[in-house]
């Protein structure tokens, strides 16, 4: 068996503009035509306008010189900002994604060999926003009178508005966004969290049965005199995969698969052999842990999500180029832990434009940047063709539809 090793990290939401396809995909009714989630924030931070807890030109040394500024230009055209100009030591290209979708499901998916072959099923922003068939079968299965929320909603504010309801009644709070998702948020000690993830599992099949690719539970707790605050136990219950992904054919061949982040959610634990949670900053720890640790013939799968649900989502400019830098300082010691056969690629499963229209996300291109196999452009590439590569890199016999670029 190989030696080599294989680290696939997600930034998630971290578009590069330049999808071809935009136009038919908007945040309400402007196209996401022109949406470009680092672009904009590199523009913003050149310009002086995303100084809050920061300054300056954008500070990411080790990203771009691994190629993110040489991937911004590929996929988009644009002129690349102050910050973003070094000599690419890296191999870089920009992925474009074939799934119709601009979710965590699709990318994830579709960057583990494996396109979307559905339309994913949203519900309108409308209260109710859910048939009432649904909201009956919940309350059911909750053993509630019914439900509260039933709209569109940011999860923070629906607890701040609902969750002195929540207490007093009992009943769950339900609400979606424009992703294909059904939330559930309940109080751990009221509600009671094993309560809450066991509704969530019940109700799961409902809704996959729908095609809508998560239900994810949100505990939350707290009072109403002193607020409520969610908590690290939310869980994702995701579509299972329709076909085998390069974790599975990792697995299949006896190589240890170790998702860190939500990736066991996002795959419905299938292919997956350890998982470990917790916020961006523990899971850059386990990262850390991992390449020093990781078994030969391995693969480390891992998603940081807070770009994406603390400032992609929230349209905070200065917060998304913080957590940039920030995660780009922790790559530093970490890239240079990596050992001979070893080959880490960062890339993103989407956009989320902070200087865009709405609190959606926005389909964009996305970096492909490659550590540990020299250097030079890969040109357009797939979002299948991560997969692919990565399965070469570690020598599975199965593949998938994508092209190598090794």
């Amino acid at each position: 068996m190989t030696k080599n090793r294989a680290f696939l990290v997600v930034l998630d939401s971290l578009g590069i503009g330049g999808a071809p396809d935009a136009a038919r995909f908007s945040n309400g009714t402007r196209p996401d035509t022109g949406a470009n989630t680092l672009g904009h924030i590199a523009q913003h931070c050149a310009t002086g306008r995303a100084e809050e807890g920061r300054s300056g030109p954008l500070h990411v040394p080790h990203l771009d010189r691994l190629g993110l500024g040489a991937a911004l230009h590929l996929a988009s055209g644009i002129t690349v900002p102050q910050g973003l100009g070094a000599l690419p030591q890296g191999r870089w290209g920009a992925a474009t994604e074939q799934s119709n979708g601009k979710d965590t499901p699709s990318g994830h998916l579709e960057l583990a060999g494996v396109p979307v072959p559905w339309d994913w099923h949203y519900f309108p922003d409308t209260q109710p926003a859910f048939p009432p068939d649904l909201s009956d079968r919940i309350a059911q299965l909750a053993g509630t009178d019914g439900i509260l929320g039933d709209c569109h909603a940011s999860g923070t504010e629906i607890i701040a508005r609902l969750g002195g309801d929540h207490i007093r009644t009992g009943w769950p709070i339900c609400y979606t966004s424009a992703d294909s998702v059904f939330q559930i948020a309940a109080h751990e000690d009221s509600f009671g969290l094993d309560r809450l993830l066991d509704l969530c599992e019940r109700a799961a099949p409902i809704l996959h049965k729908m095609r809508v690719g998560r239900v994810i539970a949100r505990p939350f707790t707290g009072t109403i005199e002193m607020g409520f605050t969610r908590t690290s136990n939310r869980h994702d219950y995701a579509i299972a995969p329709p076909s085998p992904t390069l974790c599975d054919w990792a697995q299949a061949e006896g190589r240890p698969v170790h998702a860190v982040g939500k990736v066991g959610d996002i795959f419905s634990m299938r292919g997956i052999d350890e998982v470990i949670k917790g916020d961006d900053a523990t899971l850059m720890g386990h990262l850390g842990r991992l390449v020093g640790t990781a078994e030969a013939g391995s693969l480390t799968f891992a998603n940081l999500v807070e770009f994406d649900s603390l400032y992609g989502h929230r349209r905070d400019v200065s917060g998304y180029a913080r957590a940039l830098e920030w995660f780009d300082a922790a790559l530093g010691p970490i890239l240079a832990r990596l050992r001979p056969g070893d080959m880490m690629v960062l890339t993103a499963d989407h956009g989320n434009d902070p200087t865009w229209t709405g609190t959606d996300h926005t389909r964009e291109r996305v970096p492909v940047l490659v550590a540990g196999q020299g250097d030079g452009p890969l040109g357009h590439l797939a979002f299948v063709d991560v997969a692919a590569s990565i399965a070469a890199h570690l020598g599975l016999d199965q593949r998938g539809p994508g092209r190598s670029f090794l």
